[in-house]
């Protein structure tokens, strides 16, 4: 049963990664230009820095949760959030891809600091960590920094290969995604608003039949 904790973070860490951001856009693009292997070193660093930005959000959850359960009204909140979030990526309609931008290509030159820094100065990450906290407590399951050593080992371990495995497909497939989807953002937006639509309907649901 131990072994649950690492698959939550996985998919925790694929949801996130999902959408085209700075680091999964940076992979598609060192793929066309350069190789996979270049990107995947931009991978491997992004995922180090996922797992920081998670541990982080981890920490001030501790805070976070008392406040949380002390005002139920929050719970909502996130709630209509995520179903106002989900609704809006679902009906978005796609936008011009944009692009790295040669200044930065040229003040990043390692690939490694490359994925580090574009994983780890990224706000709305932290933000999604701490909703992702705020739901894996409220539905029976107890993540803490007081958790187990290997609770901990196994959901970092399962944060950093989804965040890797995600960055990976988007590097696998950059060729199809780039040349026969071009309505990528779309697509992505689609999954990515379902996913967030149903977890917060099951908020709503818990909030309200439980």
């Amino acid at each position: 049963m131990i072994i649950l904790y690492f698959f939550i973070g996985l998919i925790s860490a694929v949801v996130g990664a999902l959408p085209l951001g700075a680091s999964n856009i940076a992979v598609i693009n060192t793929t066309l230009k350069q190789n996979a292997s270049q990107a995947f070193k931009i991978a491997l660093t992004a995922g180090i820095a996922e797992v920081l930005l998670s541990y982080y959000a981890l920490h001030c959850n501790m805070i976070v949760k008392d406040f949380f359960n002390a005002n139920q009204w929050l719970q909502i909140l996130i709630a209509i959030i995520l179903l106002g979030v989900g609704s809006f990526l679902f009906f978005k309609t796609a936008k011009e891809r944009s692009k790295p931008s040669k200044r930065s290509n040229r003040f990043l030159k390692s690939k490694y600091a490359t994925g580090f820094f574009l994983g780890l100065l990224n706000p709305p990450v932290l933000i999604y960590w701490l909703v992702v906290y705020s739901i894996i407590n409220n539905n029976n399951i107890t993540l803490s920094l007081q958790s187990s050593l290997l609770v901990l080992f196994l959901f970092f371990a399962g944060v950093y290969a989804g965040k890797l495995l995600t960055l990976h497909l988007y590097s696998k497939f950059s060729l199809i995604i780039m040349q026969k989807f071009k309505n990528i953002n779309t697509i992505i937006n689609k999954v990515t608003g379902s996913l967030l639509f149903f977890i917060g309907l099951i908020n709503v649901l818990k909030l309200y039949l439980l």
